[in-house]
């Protein structure tokens, strides 16, 4: 018969569960499951035209799955949860085992039993030395293959194994660190996009992105002052045999950075982001930006510069607004 628990046994069994590692582990499969949707579908932090894309090409499928936060993937509730209590798990996990690592490393090997013979794997030797030579010769042997030696009386104590734990808790602290500063760094970060025209810049501040989302802890005073002007873009493209379809093969975009006064010239392309005052700064896509220009009746010039059309397929098909 087991013994029935109130709720105070109850909330004990559950941390009891929670804070295993066995279930620390099972929570980190979960975490790896649950990024997936993450790399199949368009993020709309990341590629907010492609969750447009979706929504336009897959309508009643988009619904679904932006009810299930699958565009928001890695901000979700059921992500942050996992995320939450793997955290939660791991603390619970680390700390009393670390403490009791400690306690045992300080502590002296335990004293010799009494009676020898009743250990698993006992064996005699009989040596023509005296107990004192013995014993030093032994003491000698056991700490140069790394065991902790303690002498009681005319007999000897000694044991090893603790680095194999100092190793696994070391692994886990690592990686408690990894949870710890990506949680609190996305929650200073932020994340902006800005439509960029050649031979035209931006600006790192609020006013100048498109589009911005700022982690929880964000403050605007944390834009570092830089600017970036877009000299030259080259797309490389090639034939498909068959179809006759362009294939896209690679994007380089030439810009001018600017930061704290001195000036640098830099390449980025999709997979090669650049590193500016702490910002990383990537290439998300391109397009075209036909130069328009607007006359009054009178044949006036009253609009003239490029606009920006944003692609909304492969195939470059643009929707701009004058």
């Amino acid at each position: 018969m087991q013994p029935k628990l109130d709720a105070a046994g109850w909330l004990r069994f559950a941390w009891r569960q929670l804070t295993s590692m066995r279930t620390a582990l099972v929570l980190l499969l979960l975490l790896a499951v649950a990024a997936i949707p993450g790399s199949l579908v368009p993020q709309r932090s990341a590629d907010p035209n492609g969750v447009v894309q979706y929504e336009r090409n897959n309508p009643e499928m988009f619904a679904v799955l932006d009810a299930l936060q699958a565009f928001d993937t890695y901000s979700s509730v059921w992500f942050s949860s996992i995320y939450l209590l793997l955290f939660i798990s791991l603390i619970g996990c680390v700390i009393p085992r670390t403490r009791h690592h400690w306690r045992a490393l300080r502590a002296a090997p335990p004293a010799t039993p009494a009676r020898l013979d009743r250990l698993i794997g006992h064996t005699s030797r009989q040596v023509t030395a005296d107990v004192s030579t013995a014993l030093a010769s032994g003491e000698q042997i056991l700490r140069r293959k790394g065991y902790r030696v303690a002498r009681y009386g005319d007999s000897i104590s000694a044991e090893r194994g603790y680095i194999r734990e100092t190793g696994n808790l070391v692994f886990h602290f690592a990686l408690l660190g990894v949870l710890l500063t990506v949680g609190v760094a996305g929650g200073f970060g932020y994340n902006g996009q800005r439509v960029i025209v050649q031979d035209q810049g931006f600006t790192n501040q609020l006013t100048s992105y498109d589009s911005f989302k700022p982690g929880r802890f964000f403050d605007e005073t944390r834009l570092d002052p830089f600017s970036i002007r877009l000299n030259d873009f080259v797309p490389v493209y090639d034939l498909n045999t068959q179809t006759g379809a362009p294939i896209p093969l690679d994007f380089t975009a030439s810009v001018t950075v600017v930061e704290n006064g001195i000036e640098r010239t830099e390449d980025i392309k999709v997979n090669e982001p650049i590193d500016i005052a702490g910002t990383t700064t990537y290439l998300l896509g391109n397009g075209f930006a036909p130069w328009i220009t607007v006359f009054d009746p009178e044949g006036t010039a009253v609009f003239s510069q490029p606009v920006p059309f944003l692609p909304q397929d492969s195939n470059l098909t643009s929707l701009g607004v004058v």
